[in-house]
């Protein structure tokens, strides 16, 4: 399939909004409370005209980034899509991160025609940064209390994402740049 055939296979936000079942609160907060005010938006019309953005539900990186994505799309008057990652594995396997891991949420910018223009996702540096030190924190998978103490990093993750806003403007620059490296 063409990326402008699975851009037309996607769900709009409202009706990707409408199958939530775990992060739909936090997604909404941010959403609501999140303003894009970066003057280099201007500068990025045209670059591309659609977004793809593969997802799940379940994804905390999603919860953050999406809302954050579609105040950045509506600045610049992009229609976005929403593919579920799960039960479109076709397409995952081609924005595979490091070439092995099915990481998500990924934005896949395209035109008119269905050309890739940029892929971001799935995370801001930033983000990376603070999961990555998180992790190193965790004991060894074989240690007794490494589930216990990775449930308490993913809700610690989980919470910093609904209510760094430093982060959210992170996020949005990250994906701001890669938009103007495009042009």
């Amino acid at each position: 399939m063409s990326l402008l055939d699975w851009f037309q296979k996607g769900l709009t936000y409202e009706e990707y909004k409408g199958q939530l079942k775990v992060n739909l609160t936090e997604m909404n907060a941010i959403y609501e409370k999140f303003e894009v005010n970066d003057e280099r938006l201007s500068a990025l019309s045209g670059v591309a005209t659609k977004v793809i953005v593969l997802t799940e539900d379940w994804c905390g990186d999603a919860l953050m980034n999406n809302p954050i994505l579609m105040k950045i799309a509506e600045k610049l008057g992009l229609d976005v899509r929403f593919v579920l990652r799960d039960s479109n594995l076709e397409l995952m396997d081609q924005y595979l991160t490091n070439g092995t891991a099915r990481s998500i949420p990924i934005f896949i910018f395209i035109d008119d025609e269905g050309n890739e223009k940029a892929v971001w996702g799935p995370r801001a540096a930033e983000a990376q940064n603070l999961v990555d030190n998180w992790r190193a924190e965790l004991p060894a998978k074989e240690a007794e209390d490494f589930e216990e103490k990775q449930k308490a990093m993913y809700r610690k993750i989980k919470q910093t994402y609904v209510e760094d806003t430093k982060l959210w403007n992170a996020v949005a620059n990250s994906i701001i740049t890669k938009l103007e490296t495009q042009k």
